[in-house]
């Protein structure tokens, strides 16, 4: 369809059809006032500042529930629509408390700031106190509804944004408010404590319950949530140099839009903690002492070098981790390549699953470990196995609840009652285990439909034929025995997915179970059957456990790779490397995270520098680990913002 040009204050612009006035104007830099709207949901038209008057009839409209039309003329500045403006501020002025001196929202109020637009100081109304009682029983969120402007942001947000539901309005009229069912306190409701409506409501009516500091943050930064593997922008509010208060960030097309997670939103308290240490420590005589940065690094490097001089390479080795950043993970297993010249280098990520994902890698060129979440909205069927997002990864939760609410069919395999089975067409309790036989039961089934893409298996797969007859070797009254799901329900699912391209969301009850990797293969060898591997938006959405498991591992902080994904038993790959680094590399695979323990239990490992791991906590048999570790001449660990060093000798 072609673009629509129209007249906005006598400049023409052009946007797409169905595009609303007020998104056509601020596309084209033309500012509009508004309260209620919000670029990630749905134009609700509640405030009405957004009013411009159409010039050829004169008629005034919300322009935000207002679609442009071809060769419409709009002006947004005239003189009556301002006097509507300023009414409808004077009167949620007049409702609204005198409290912006102490107001969490402070400067950021958006109520303030369209008054100080319009020139608005005093209403000269009545005064309409609107009391209602101040919410403070959670630990997260105040609510002060006496503030509130009825904009229906939070509402929104919580059906659309986040499919949640846990409020919505209560009452009319001067007594009207978001509320939940029942009227309870958020602690008694289904609320999660995102604090998605929080960071969008436009005044001080929800604001953090935040005990260190109420107003604007002197400054705010930008980072990057590293609770889970989302990679949620954030925008961190800054005062004395201590992080007060966390939100989405402001910036357009990130993955998590308007939106976080309690912990994204609610945890970062932990950045200030008084118990951090604020400068290195080393052992000496049985005690941690401080000790300046200067020390510390002669000591680290001499040791290490000395080590590896006495014992050889082979005796030290490098516990890098998934935690970390993609720059910290490569300059670590540099310093371990280049000057240590080991392989022994790994990451936490081993124990979650990091062999499946180079199976994807694998088994498909490392095309698509990778997909955007935006893509789950559209697909034809969603198929969720070992996972349980709403936990994990919440705001890819967000995603598919809004997939179910559009009628995209959602089937959940999990033994237990997930939240998400709420919101799936089917519910598949497979039995602990048996996810490699549901599967394939499923892949006979639709290959029997001839629910298979025949273009795409000839032109992108081989032994196609050899997986057809192990197929037609199935039983499905067995599988069903085995799943403990009944035949007619496998069936459904069956059924429900025939003829579609379907999107695999796996988790780490498949990536971490027994038999994960025979699963992981049925599961790619579906996609491939189906075609779902070739379809945009289709495919696999490997839920990885550790926030930057994968970048640790593309970094090369693994026993068996080098940067880039690439691997070291790759000639070619490792002589560019080699040259790069000028450096000879043994083409040997290193010691990987648990083996490095075993080694240093014999006696054959004797240095080991951890960077941001704890094996203590994530391996199992900790009093082990811990054996292990006290039998190394040389132990450093390093985190953020402090180093360890444990030397012994």
């Amino acid at each position: 369809m072609e673009d629509i040009t129209l007249s906005i204050n006598g400049r023409n612009i052009t946007c797409p059809p169905g595009t609303s006035i007020l998104d056509a104007a601020e596309q084209h830099g033309i500012e509009i006032p508004k309260l209620c709207y919000h670029s990630d949901l749905k134009p609700f038209g509640a405030c009405r500042l957004c009013l411009v008057e159409d010039e050829k009839t004169g008629r005034i409209m919300a322009s935000c529930v207002t679609p442009a039309a071809h060769d419409m003329r709009v002006l947004t500045e005239l003189p009556r629509i301002n006097k509507h403006r300023r009414n409808i501020v004077r009167l949620m002025i007049a409702e609204h408390p005198e409290s912006c001196i102490f107001c969490s929202k402070g400067n950021r109020c958006q109520l303030r700031q369209i008054a100080a637009k319009l020139g608005i100081g005093e209403t000269n109304l009545y005064p309409m106190p609107n009391y209602k009682p101040l919410e403070q029983a959670n630990p997260f969120i105040i609510r002060d509804l006496s503030k509130c402007i009825l904009c229906g942001k939070c509402i929104r947000a919580d059906h659309e944004l986040v499919v949640v539901g846990a409020i919505d309005y209560n009452l009319r009229g001067f007594k009207s408010r978001p509320a939940t069912l029942h009227d309870l306190g958020l602690e008694h409701s289904d609320c999660t404590f995102c604090g998605t409506c929080v960071s969008i409501c436009p005044t001080g009516a929800l604001s953090p319950n935040n005990t260190r500091y109420i107003g604007t943050p002197q400054r705010e930064s930008s980072s990057i949530c590293g609770f889970c593997g989302v990679g949620c922008s954030l925008a961190m509010g800054v005062v004395d140099e201590q992080i007060i208060e966390v939100n989405p960030s402001h910036l357009s097309g990130t993955v998590n839009g308007a939106s976080l997670c309690v912990r994204g939103h609610f945890a970062h308290d932990f950045l200030n903690a008084g118990e951090r240490l604020r400068s290195p420590l080393i052992r000496k005589d049985g005690e941690l002492v401080s000790a300046s940065w200067d020390e510390i690094l002669e000591v680290v490097a001499r040791r290490l070098l000395e080590i590896k001089r006495e014992n050889g390479p082979q005796n030290v080795a490098f516990l890098g981790s998934s935690k970390c950043t993609n720059e910290e993970n490569y300059l670590f297993q540099k310093i371990a390549r280049v000057v240590l010249e080991t392989n022994n280098v790994d990451n936490g990520g081993y124990l979650s699953g990091q062999s499946l994902l180079n199976l994807i890698d694998e088994k498909t060129d490392g095309r698509y470990r990778i997909q955007p979440l935006g893509r789950l909205e559209k697909e034809d069927a969603i198929f969720i196995i070992g996972a349980d997002p709403n936990h994990s990864v919440p705001v890819l939760s967000y995603y598919l609840k809004r997939a179910a609410k559009n009628g995209i069919p959602l089937i959940v395999a999990d033994p237990r009652r997930t939240e998400l089975v709420d919101f799936s067409s089917l519910w598949l309790r497979v039995f602990p285990g048996s996810d490699l036989e549901l599967i394939n039961a499923l892949a006979m089934l639709l290959y029997q439909k001839k629910a298979y893409a025949s273009d795409f298996i000839i032109q992108f797969t081989e032994g196609f034929d050899l997986y057809r007859r192990g197929l037609s070797s199935l039983d499905i009254d067995r599988i069903s025995r085995v799943t403990s799901i009944d035949v007619g329900t496998i069936e459904e699912a069956a059924e429900l997915l025939h003829g579609k391209k379907i999107a695999f969301v796996v988790g780490h009850g498949i990536l971490q179970q027994r038999h994960g990797r025979e699963s992981l293969e049925a599961i790619i060898n579906l996609s491939l059957m189906t075609g779902s591997l070739g379809h945009e938006g289709a495919g696999l959405y490997i839920l990885a456990r550790e926030n930057n498991q994968l970048g640790a591992r593309d970094m090369g902080a693994v026993p068996y790779g080098l940067p880039g994904g690439q691997f070291l038993s790759n000639d070619l790959a490792r002589k560019q490397w080699e040259r790069t680094w000028q450096v000879k590399i043994s083409p040997d695979e290193g010691l990987n995270m648990v083996r490095m323990i075993e080694e240093a239990e014999k006696g054959n490992l004797k240095a080991l520098y951890i960077m941001g791991e704890n094996p203590l906590r994530s391996l199992p048999q900790p009093e082990r680990v811990r054996s292990a570790l006290e039998k190394l001449d040389f132990v450093v660990r390093w985190g953020i913002p402090n180093t360890t060093v444990l030397w012994k000798g």
